[in-house]
């Protein structure tokens, strides 16, 4: 990496951890809703069904959903018909301090027999498949004008040329992996559908949205069945409620509930199994789902040789482990290198206890703090610290 690099980098990082400090600190639950493509980019085109006119159908829906709940803020990168660029779409996000990021679009592939709804967190993935379906949306920045310049050098069809993307990806992999499985879930839960996973991959919509992000493929409009459902007023109607299903129950279980955290089921459920919802990113992922905490007596579940902790931040910034640095928190510890501090408050053997840590730093306008778990100070995934 050269100097001008290194210097975009920590550019980036500091505006991260900027981000990361005052995160969160409206009681409002911000949800900004990207519709993929518009104007006069069309996004995948089969069979008469449009990508561009499909997502966003989709995503006024949704956001129509999630308007009737007073504890929510949406916010739209587009209502209309309109070419918006990746980094501007990012940016409306982040200049309104949203929550979190979801990007609505639809599959497509030349096997037109391939079907089912697959959700994108952010990151580097070695997967051919994966990669595949990053070129194709970000081939998109093709169309914007002076993009080399733009996106520092990016290559849409060379997605390492995506700088500082390991840095920027650790803050909010977690939260992001916690929203996409609740997308999936919901999708088999709801709809029935069939399940691609949860992914990862380099998408540039993605890279610069500075909060918990995913991008939903909905299904594919390739193929015949599965694409006439998507352009149809019913199977729009069924994914929008089960994706501000999803959202909902992401806040009740990261930000508790409210009087108008309704779940409503659409009109047709198939049963199906979950197993399919997370793929191979879930075997070194933590798929951080933080448990509501009810006001009761804590609870002392010791669970032997594991601690828990509540991981705060991260950052390139070394900070003093001081409470004035922390929201008046005390008790922080850090870890990491001169690459990427990560601060955690308290220390616990109790899940239980660690849950009420957890609603403290939450309190203090964490929000989007989460549990990680050690066992012989090597970290391990949270739920199979609670299995043992």
């Amino acid at each position: 990496m050269n100097t001008s690099q290194y210097s975009k980098v920590l550019i980036v990082i500091t505006l991260l951890f900027l981000t990361i400090t005052t995160y969160g600190q409206s009681s409002k639950f911000k949800v900004a809703l990207d519709a993929g493509h518009g104007g006069h980019d069309y996004g995948a085109i089969y069979h008469g069904h449009i990508e561009k006119n499909i997502s966003l159908a989709v995503v006024l829906k949704v956001g129509k959903i999630l308007e009737k709940n007073s504890a929510i803020d949406v916010i739209y990168t587009r209502k209309t018909d309109v070419f918006i660029d990746l980094i501007e779409r990012a940016n409306i996000a982040n200049r309104a301090d949203a929550t979190i990021f979801v990007s609505i679009h639809c599959n497509a592939n030349k096997n037109t027999a391939a079907d089912g709804s697959e959700t994108y967190v952010m990151g580097m993935s070695k997967n051919a498949s994966n990669l595949e379906a990053a070129k194709r949306e970000n081939s998109v920045v093709t169309l914007e004008k002076d993009y080399k310049q733009k996106y520092e050098g990016f290559d849409p069809n060379k997605p390492e040329t995506i700088i500082g993307t390991t840095l920027i990806v650790e803050a909010y992999l977690d939260n992001s992996i916690a929203l996409a499985g609740s997308i999936q879930n919901h999708f088999i839960d709801d709809l029935g559908k069939k399940s691609r996973g949860v992914k990862q991959a380099p998408y540039m919509v993605l890279h610069k949205a500075y909060m918990p992000r995913v991008l939903i493929e909905m299904g594919f409009i390739s193929n015949p069945g599965e694409g006439a459902k998507l352009d149809s007023e019913e199977g729009q109607d069924e994914i929008a409620q089960s994706i501000a299903n999803a959202i909902i129950s992401y806040k009740k279980e990261n930000f508790g509930s409210g009087d108008g955290d309704e779940i409503v089921k659409p009109s047709q459920k198939i049963e199906q199994t979950k197993s399919t919802v997370i793929d191979t990113l879930s075997k070194t992922k933590t798929v951080a789902k933080t448990p509501e905490v009810k006001k009761t007596e804590i609870k002392q579940e010791v669970i032997a040789g594991i601690i828990f902790k509540v991981q705060l931040s991260a950052s390139s910034k070394k900070l003093e482990l001081s409470p004035s640095n922390f929201n008046g928190l005390r008790n922080i510890s850090m870890s990491g290198d001169a690459n990427l501090y990560r601060y955690m408050y308290g220390e616990t053997a109790s899940y239980d206890e660690a849950k009420q840590l957890l609603q403290e730093a939450k309190s203090k306008g964490y929000t989007t703090a989460f549990l990680i778990a050690f066992k012989n100070g090597k970290k391990i995934d949270v739920k199979d610290a609670l299995k043992q």
